[in-house]
């Protein structure tokens, strides 16, 4: 791709200019399916009418960065990547039929997969460009509308791929009966292995309050936030204590509290907390207490490259800010750290939730 091709993308300046249709997770969840897969289709046109408008945006984000920052070679290759789908996109064929639909599918599994790398090249590049960079609100604004409209993008094509499949209890990506319990039991028990394969030792989560509840959710965005704030807090109480002579460290507790409009979770440690002038700094991209970009992430679990580069709890309040909700901490210092986690409800009625 050569530069002048950047110049010379009408139809993209055409679709940039265009308001993407949010979606409302709860029309999702209500769009009947149909003995003819006739809902199929009508998602099919959804996303190949909507996708191109969301990519465009992105890619008149990269075209508004400061040149030398936009220049730097892993943000270009996600530049020409977004241009690139954004074409295939857009030459794709109107789905008149049940095979357009089979293929339109195959495709977004392909632009997923695509994708998948996006982050930690985001991470990387903007890394490799922090000495150039002088308007350091200009990127974080641009860094939080990528990772939340790639937060969409994924939780609409993983929607739609869903729905193609039959599974109890869901319809699409969408679980009816969400359980927040259960969700934090199972990550704390997979964070434990890790951590003691590492460490030697880890501490209990313990959990209370509304244990019970289960509520219809999307749970792509949760899958990150939760993990990642647990991750920090098993990593602090781990450290806090590691001096002390007995093994023996206090746990870390969950507490769930759900409302018409909320799913609130306050995750407290024991560990040792944090001076007061860091709370300015934890949620800047880039910003990380970690010197060893070798710790584990939040999707598998072990070894990777983009943990330690501080995007962790600046991506995390970035979600839960898209999904109606919000992102807070309190510390004290020399004891430890409470972290509230506040996320909308697909059945809010005063705060309609839209992708």
């Amino acid at each position: 791709m050569t530069v002048t091709s950047f110049y010379c993308q009408s139809a993209i300046e055409q679709f940039a200019a265009k308001t993407s249709i949010r979606l409302s997770p709860l029309t999702m969840m209500y769009i009947n399916k149909t003995q003819d897969d006739e809902h199929l289709l009508r998602s099919a046109r959804y996303l190949h009418q909507d996708l191109p408008i969301r990519f465009a945006h992105r890619i008149d984000d990269f075209r508004h960065l400061p040149f030398v920052v936009a220049c730097n070679p892993l943000l270009l290759e996600l530049h020409e990547r977004f241009i690139k789908i954004f074409h295939t996109l857009n030459s794709f064929p109107p789905i008149q039929t049940l095979e357009h639909e089979k293929k339109f599918s195959e495709l977004l599994q392909t632009i997923l997969d695509h994708t998948s790398d996006t982050l930690p090249l985001l991470a990387e590049g903007f890394r490799e460009s922090k000495r150039f960079i002088k308007q350091e609100l200009l990127v974080k604004n641009f860094l939080d509308r990528a990772l939340t409209s790639r937060l969409a993008i994924r939780m609409l094509i993983e929607h739609h791929r869903e729905l193609r499949e039959d599974r109890k209890n869901y319809i699409g990506a969408i679980c009816m009966s969400f359980s927040p319990n259960d969700f934090i039991q199972s990550t704390a028990n997979n964070l434990r292995k890790v951590f003691e394969s590492i460490y030697g030792n880890a501490p209990d989560v313990t959990i209370d309050g509304h244990r019970h509840c289960t509520f219809p959710y999307l749970i792509t965005a949760i899958q990150y936030i939760v993990p990642e704030i647990l991750k920090n807090a098993f990593k602090a109480t781990i450290e806090h204590h590691q001096k002390k002579l007995s093994k023996e460290m206090p746990p870390v507790n969950v507490t769930i509290s759900v409302n018409t409009n909320d799913l609130i979770l306050r995750i407290t440690d024991r560990g040792g907390g944090m001076p007061k002038s860091l709370l300015k700094k934890i949620f800047d991209y880039h910003f990380s207490f970690s010197t060893d970009r070798k710790m584990f992430s939040h999707d598998e679990l072990n070894e990777n490259q983009i943990s330690g580069y501080g995007f962790g709890l600046p991506t995390s309040r970035a979600y839960c800010e898209y999904l109606n909700g919000s992102l807070n901490i309190e510390t004290l210092l020399g004891i430890g750290t409470d972290v509230y986690i506040r996320l909308g409800l697909l059945t809010a009625e005063n705060r309609i939730l839209r992708l």
